[in-house]
């Protein structure tokens, strides 16, 4: 008797967005039974069950939040199965299922496809499975470049290669993942005057968050002909994402030195301003690693800083956040609605309605589940609410980033976090198309009236 058979008889009425979030459910139920077996942890370290499922959510959906200090609690072995979940988040659940599918010569089928588009919030089935391979390809030859320049370089810091290269594979997938882990203890504070560190870094971290398509289509052009470059052509997407995201670091850099002009800056010499500014402009895009202990920032800052991981990284990245090109949608729609505009237009092209639709309608959601988090935690939390929305934004966005209270929050507190940390994961339109009617609308129209607005 097949006990198998009443799963997969449901699992075939679900949705391919209802079946991917099945299998991120699993993902977190096998990471978090991967990170509770004894070997990963230190001698003598024991750790409560909502602190390992915690920190299985967290590396899942590559967040970086924590309440342990990976230094102090993890073995090599267990930074190993870390680095293996956080890969497994960065690419995605059926882009690595997928990846193995090939790897062991099976065919990809119709399903599989359409789950590998919900995956990667992607529009269409043209090219899914070529997508699935060259994101695999591009992030590998990044982390094994980026393996061997950190690790190579760290021989200066550590005693001994193995320490080196260990530091330096961990530190590349946390960066390229945007998982904003650390096992030195201190994130990259001891890195704070070490430029060329801070930026790889940084270079790693925007390879992660500015979307796995851009890096493709900046591949494809880089290895063209001279002469059949000037025919490509690069798509809308790769064009806003850019644009937006070089936007956002600009003008972040800019407020968090401005904001603390008098206050953290005001004893920094100029290039020590500019990486520290810099740096951590970049990572609110949802790195989670940090050159600083962020508390001792003004508060504004903090609260900048949470709109900036409000906002996260790209659509098919290993970001989370309403994502770029949906602030961008917003802001363009207010603009050309307030002169009077009928249609969006960037770069040439003209918006679909959807997608207007789907930016104002991701935003709005995104709003009201921050506000909600923050209103259920600052009711059972001692901390203000600008600690909580810089907690709850961080999780949100699957940046990683602290104000030092992740420790310290109740267990309710920790689960809302998780499942923000999921949410901003899977995105905001995974989730809601989760409870999407599969049952045609009829042919029929209902008279149209029109109603009093603002």
């Amino acid at each position: 008797m097949n006990y198998w058979n009443p799963f997969f008889k449901w699992i075939n009425k679900l949705s391919p967005v209802q079946v991917l979030l099945v299998f991120y459910f699993f993902a977190v139920i096998v990471s978090t039974i991967l990170m509770s077996f004894p070997f990963v942890y230190q001698e003598n370290v024991r750790i409560e069950f909502i602190d390992i499922l915690f920190t299985a959510v967290s590396a899942l959906s590559v967040t970086g939040l924590s309440t342990i200090t990976l230094a102090d609690t993890l073995s090599t072995p267990g930074i190993l199965v870390l680095a293996f979940i956080l890969q497994l988040g960065a690419v995605g659940v059926m882009a690595i299922g997928t990846f193995i599918w090939l790897l062991l010569g099976k065919k990809i089928g119709f399903k599989e496809r359409r789950l590998i588009m919900a995956d990667q919030n992607q529009t269409t089935f043209e090219g899914m499975v070529r997508l699935i391979k060259q994101i695999v390809f591009v992030l590998l030859t990044i982390e094994l470049i980026g393996f061997v320049v950190l690790g190579t370089y760290f021989l200066r810091y550590f005693p001994n290669p193995s320490e080196a290269y260990l530091q330096g594979f961990f530190g590349t997938i946390s960066a390229i993942t945007n998982g904003g882990f650390d096992i030195t203890g201190q994130s990259l504070i001891p890195y704070r005057n070490d430029y060329f560190v801070q930026f790889i870094n940084i270079l790693l971290i925007i390879f992660g968050a500015i979307g796995f398509p851009v890096l493709i289509e900046v591949k494809e052009y880089l290895f063209e002909k001279e002469e059949n470059r000037k025919r490509i052509r690069f798509s809308l997407y790769t064009k806003l994402t850019t644009f937006t995201f070089s936007i956002l670091v600009v003008v972040g850099a800019l407020f968090i030195y401005i904001l603390d002009f008098n206050h953290f800056f005001a004893d920094k010499s100029w290039h020590e301003s500019f990486f520290y500014a810099l740096f951590q402009s970049v990572t609110t895009r949802s790195g989670g690693l940090s050159t600083m202990d962020v508390t001792q920032l003004t508060e504004s800052n903090h609260l900048f800083m949470s709109l900036l991981m409000f906002i996260g990284a790209s659509p098919s990245s290993a970001g989370g956040g309403i994502r770029t090109t949906t602030f961008a949608l917003v802001v363009i729609f207010i603009i050309t609605y307030a002169r009077g505009g009928s249609s969006i237009r960037i770069f040439k092209r003209e918006v679909y309605d959807e997608d207007l639709i789907k930016a104002v309608a991701v935003a709005l959601m995104a709003i009201v589940i921050v506000f909600v988090s923050m209103m259920i935690m600052s009711i059972i939390e001692p901390f203000s609410l600008s600690q909580i929305l810089y907690e709850v934004t961080s999780a949100f966005g699957t940046v990683g980033l602290s104000l030092g209270i992740t420790s310290d929050l109740q267990p309710i507190s920790k689960v809302i976090l998780m499942l923000l940390m999921f949410i901003g994961r899977v995105g905001i339109i995974t989730l809601l198309f989760t409870f999407k009617n599969r049952k045609r609308s009829g042919k029929y129209r209902y008279p149209k009236e029109k109603i009093i607005i603002g």
